[in-house]
């Protein structure tokens, strides 16, 4: 007959989900505390060496444990956390805590007011729509060249060939 395994582990979470053992891949932990939308964000964030551990950029299938601490780097800032437990699967935003601690340095906040409190748009001049002062701009230029008289009377039109017709 076969046998199913009923041994459980320990749950990490009082409700009973998540795995009780104590590793989980870097990419599935960051996207279940999260830290990220998707677990593709999650991974495309340590192809692209944003994440970090003890300063040494990781793959996304590097096996993370508790008591790790793992920067995020989010421009302009780099989140710092502390793993309190090695989960793979999501829970919920009030279980946050249970799942990791916010190690951020307050220099980094006060690095993200400042981006914040200079006015800086994240879009490069010329690119996509207009703001509203930029399409206020181009009505008015539109509206003088509007009102510029083109005169075709005074222009001559015949391109000949510089001889004069007799």
């Amino acid at each position: 007959m076969n046998e199913k395994n009923t041994s459980r582990q320990p749950s990490p979470l009082p409700d009973g989900r998540g795995k009780g053992v104590g590793l989980a891949r870097l990419d599935k932990w960051l996207w279940a505390a999260r830290i990220f939308k998707t677990r593709s964000m999650a991974a495309a964030a340590c192809k692209k060496g944003q994440v970090s551990i003890g300063g040494t950029q990781m793959k996304p299938s590097r096996m993370v444990k508790v008591g790790d601490i793992i920067d995020v780097r989010k421009p302009p800032i780099t989140y710092s956390f502390r793993i309190l437990q090695a989960i793979e699967h999501r829970v919920g935003a009030k279980l946050i805590p249970e799942i990791l601690q916010n190690v951020t340095a307050p220099e980094q906040y006060e690095l993200l007011e400042m981006n914040r409190i200079s006015g800086f748009v994240g879009r490069a001049r010329g690119t996509g729509r207009p703001t509203k002062k930029e399409r206020r701009a181009l009505d008015d230029f539109d509206a003088q060249a509007a009102d510029i008289p083109i005169f075709f009377s005074d222009f001559d039109f015949d391109m000949g060939d510089g001889e004069e017709d007799e």
